[in-house]
């Protein structure tokens, strides 16, 4: 299974494309998308969608793992992560691909084994859990890879879930 970890902004979306081959994790790609502080929101967010849809396509993605908004003092940025978010969404839907989403707590739970994880020991971790050999860079491109792992983590007690339901 190949997910698309997201960790979404309007300034810089992270990404991170892993596949998962039984408990093997592998990263196949990560970076970040970055738009132009001066260029209008809908031009970023349509650079984002573009950017979204690419990686789908390059990679032949499975699944998108999208991180939640996290909800800090200032009211207009969150709206505008909330509208990266979206355009994130709707590329999976285009896509026609699942879409799950994590707290910020259920990432670090699911890569460090702890809800109150650093950024730091994230970033280690991935490194760790990814065969990497250095600490993936930059910090939002590092934050999708564990959206990412988070989500292979969970995909079989989902799978299990999904077919008890049947």
């Amino acid at each position: 299974m190949i997910v698309l970890g997201i960790d979404p902004g309007s300034a810089n979306t992270g990404y991170g494309v892993v596949a998962g081959e039984g408990r093997r994790l592998r990263r196949l790609d990560h970076g970040v998308i970055t738009t132009g502080a001066g260029v209008p929101l809908e031009r970023r967010l349509a650079e984002i969608h573009a950017g979204v849809g690419d990686l789908i396509g390059r990679h032949g993605v499975d699944a998108v793992a999208v991180e939640e908004l996290y909800f800090g003092a200032n009211a207009r940025s969150a709206f505008a992560v909330g509208q990266a978010r979206g355009v994130v969404l709707l590329a999976a839907g285009q896509a026609a691909l699942p879409v799950r989403s994590y707290t910020p707590q259920q990432v670090k739970q699911a890569v460090c084994g702890s809800g109150r994880a650093e950024k730091d020991q994230i970033a280690r971790m991935v490194m760790r859990l990814l065969g990497l050999a250095a600490i993936p860079g930059p910090d939002h491109a590092a934050d999708a890879l564990a959206v990412a792992i988070a989500d292979l983590n969970r995909a079989p007690l989902q799978e299990r879930i999904a077919a008890a339901q049947r």
